[in-house]
């Protein structure tokens, strides 16, 4: 009678249960063995600035996925939007979108996006990407759309600009799918210069 094999350990998790960032790595021919969602808490520190924050958060969530699984890879993610030093929340009702929309309406804001990861030999690495952000001036008419489609809830902001708030968008200067939630060219980056095979 054959023993059976026991299963393999996850060879890459991502600490993250967004879908945008799995989507986002498979473009890059990255798919993570295992997805592990982190629960941390992601209120600011005192005095804490929005990039400290974002290095912070995904520096705690990629440590937390790897007590439990100490000999894979584990990658992390957090993105952070700020107006000056003030953090924008993740909108948790059609109020903070809502609110969010106003301030950034005819305004630029930065979007801080930060990528850690854990290696099986426990070294780490991180890497921070500021992208500025432009919005053209908003309409009530099309925040009220927007707030309708419900697509700025849960997110960053108030807003995914994968979504219909690409078109609120005149300007961007740094990487796009940073935004959107990973910044592809800095996370191959780590992952193969901790010795992840990536393609």
């Amino acid at each position: 009678m054959a023993i059976p094999t026991p299963p393999a350990a996850p060879r890459l998790v991502l600490a993250s249960a967004s879908p945008r960032r799995l989507d986002l790595l498979a473009q890059i021919g990255v798919t993570p063995d295992h997805v592990a969602a982190s629960d941390i808490d992601e209120a600011p520190l005192r005095g804490e600035t929005p990039r400290l924050l974002a290095l912070r958060l995904a520096a705690a969530k990629a440590a937390a996925v790897k007590a439990f699984h100490p000999e894979a890879y584990v990658m992390a993610a957090d993105t952070v939007v700020a107006v000056g030093r003030r953090v924008l929340p993740k909108a948790q009702n059609e109020a903070e979108v809502a609110a969010s929309l106003d301030l950034l309406s005819g305004r630029t804001h930065r979007v801080y996006t930060a990528v850690a990861v854990h290696g099986p030999d426990d070294r780490t690495a991180e890497r921070l990407v500021e992208t500025r952000v432009t919005f053209k001036r908003l309409a009530p008419r099309e925040i009220a759309a927007y707030l309708q489609s419900q697509e700025g809830i849960g997110k960053a902001g108030g807003y995914g600009i994968q979504g219909r708030a690409g078109g609120f968008v005149l300007r961007l200067q740094g990487s796009y799918p940073a935004v959107v939630g990973l910044p592809l060219y800095e996370t191959l980056c780590l992952l193969q210069g901790l010795g992840y095979p990536a393609a």
